[in-house]
């Protein structure tokens, strides 16, 4: 099929090509009259503008280029949903890519996205080296979120995830547990200050912390807890489990229970991100929930100041996390209340 084009609407509309252009880019200098007959025109011949000739003809863009770094991961789909919203609103377009968690595949995306001379970028928990996202950052306006970065060129949009673990702790600890295990999220944007949330809190409450090197996906959860369970007596297994995010947490759950461990009568487990999965009624997971749609907003809010010139100082935008209480968390097996002590 034949792609129409800006000549045909022309003809079809009884109009030169110069003023079809000016009524795709909403120009003010075309009476009523003719635009309404452009847009006829264009929608009897179903003709759409090319997004990517129209920016470069004119030298601005409205396209805005999200690199997603797991496509698994439903935290990312809701940021995205908030990048959306916000773009929308300012009448930007959105092009998404993904890098699969791999630095290679990563810098091959990212090189993707500027092809299309985007008016900025933003990328959602990149793995990407420091070198790289400066590098990008001097093509055009860029914006991390759910990664830090001390580049003045580059802002930036994160929980506070030392916050957000230590809140999980304190829940914990309420309820009688005192052998709470971490299962962090590696070399993952956030899982640091997760770390450090996670060992302060146990600090704090006069705890030993126990961190288990894992990563942001079900199938780490569920390795992390094969190894524990192979590698401790019975009688030091934890009773409570604090994973780097919710992906992690359900893998975390189905291997607790395929081992014969009920959730949350023998192990409680806490997850982090308050994604679309954690409210699933078969999972309902305690979890730690970050504000997506207000991270994806505030990223383009960041993102278009730059664009319009409107700020030359970075923006570090640090959104305070809350922990949302279901049903994966309760009391140790033979706590009690009134003793404040635990028989297992």
């Amino acid at each position: 099929m034949v792609r129409p084009t800006m000549e045909d609407v022309a003809a079809r509309a009884g109009v030169s090509r110069a003023l079809v252009s000016l009524v795709m880019r909403n120009s003010p200098k075309v009476s009523e009259q003719r635009r309404t007959a452009v847009l006829k025109a264009a929608d009897e011949l179903g003709y759409q503008p090319h997004v990517m000739a129209r920016s470069l003809a004119s030298r601005t863009s409205t396209v805005l280029g999200v690199m997603v770094s797991d496509l698994r991961n439903a935290f990312f789909a809701d940021v995205v949903e908030g990048l959306d919203s916000a773009a929308q609103a300012a009448g930007f377009d959105l092009i998404l890519n993904t890098g699969s968690r791999s630095p290679a595949r990563e810098q091959a995306a990212l090189r993707s996205l500027l092809s299309f001379r985007p008016a900025g970028v933003i990328l959602l928990s990149p793995v990407l080296s420091a070198a790289a996202v400066e590098k990008a950052a001097e093509q055009c306006p860029l914006v991390l979120v759910s990664r830090t970065s001390r580049l003045s060129t580059v802002d930036t949009v994160n929980d506070d995830g030392t916050a957000g673990v230590a809140l999980a702790v304190d829940h914990l600890v309420e309820r009688g547990h005192r052998r709470i295990v971490h299962f962090d999220g590696g070399s993952a944007a956030g899982a640091a200050a997760r770390r450090r949330g996670y060992r302060a809190a146990m600090a704090r409450h006069g705890l030993e912390p126990r961190i288990v090197r894992s990563e942001h996906t079900d199938t780490a959860g569920e390795k992390a807890v094969r190894e524990l369970l192979s590698s401790v007596d019975s009688r030091e297994l934890p009773t409570a489990v604090i994973s780097g995010n919710d992906f992690n947490a359900v893998g975390v759950i189905s291997a607790f229970e395929e081992a014969g461990f009920r959730v949350p009568e023998d192990v409680s487990v806490v997850g982090y991100d308050n994604t679309s999965l954690a409210a699933l009624r078969h999972v309902w997971l305690t979890t730690v929930d970050q504000p997506r749609l207000e991270m994806g907003r505030l990223a383009v809010e960041a993102l278009l100041e730059r664009v319009r010139g409107e700020r030359d100082e970075p923006m570090r935008h640090l959104l305070h996390p809350s922990l949302v209480v279901r049903g994966t968390t309760a009391a140790p097996r033979g706590w009690s209340v009134a003793l404040g002590e635990c028989e297992r």
